[in-house]
């Protein structure tokens, strides 16, 4: 009989246990299915939206430079060519001399400025001597004066391209008195525009 106590016992916690796992079965059996996962639709990421179609822009053609200005910018010139005044020359020289450099000067960078937006439009530089000396002797004379104010000119931004040179020598002078004075003004360069269009 001894025995039998604890055989009840035994047999008792192996009941507990068996109920007890029951109970947690039946919980387990009881508990409400968890609802299907609702089905996942594949999303993908939006399409880019095209760009509208553009027409090919084409930057406007680039005008060329007309050749010859305006009959106001022609004014405008001739009054530049009309302040900018003779350069003298001393006697049997072609360099310029500071007042001739003074002259050359006055409102040539505005010049300048006109003329780049003409490229074909020229001026034309005359040299011009004293009547002393022979016909040859001051045509050659009268040419390195004229190329010698075109050397500073284009020093000063105007294109060589843009200025012409001719020599007079003595055949168009100033004043016809047989004098200092009279000669000093003959021994010069000036300045013309150029007088029509040309193509």
């Amino acid at each position: 009989m001894n025995r039998s106590p604890k055989l009840l016992l035994m047999l008792s916690a192996v009941a507990v246990m068996s109920l007890v796992g029951a109970g947690c079965k039946k919980n387990a059996a009881m508990a409400p299915p968890a609802p299907p996962a609702a089905p996942v639709a594949a999303v993908s990421a939006p399409k880019p939206t095209p760009a509208p179609m553009r027409a090919a822009v084409t930057p406007p053609a680039a005008r060329p430079a007309p050749n010859y200005p305006p009959a106001a910018t022609r004014a405008r010139i001739d009054e530049l060519l009309a302040k900018i005044e003779d350069a003298y020359f001393d006697y049997n020289k072609a360099t310029i001399r500071p007042d001739a450099v003074k002259a050359l000067q006055a409102d040539s960078a505005e010049l300048r400025d006109i003329l780049a937006q003409y490229p074909n439009y020229k001026l034309t530089i005359e040299g011009h001597c004293d009547e002393r000396g022979s016909e040859e002797y001051n045509m050659a004379l009268g040419d390195r004066r004229a190329a010698a104010s075109k050397e500073y000119l284009v020093e000063v931004g105007i294109p060589a391209v843009q200025l012409n040179v001719i020599s007079y020598g003595k055949e168009s002078p100033e004043c016809t008195e047989h004098d200092e004075t009279c000669w000093q003004r003959n021994r010069r360069v000036h300045i013309v525009a150029m007088a029509k269009q040309q193509s």
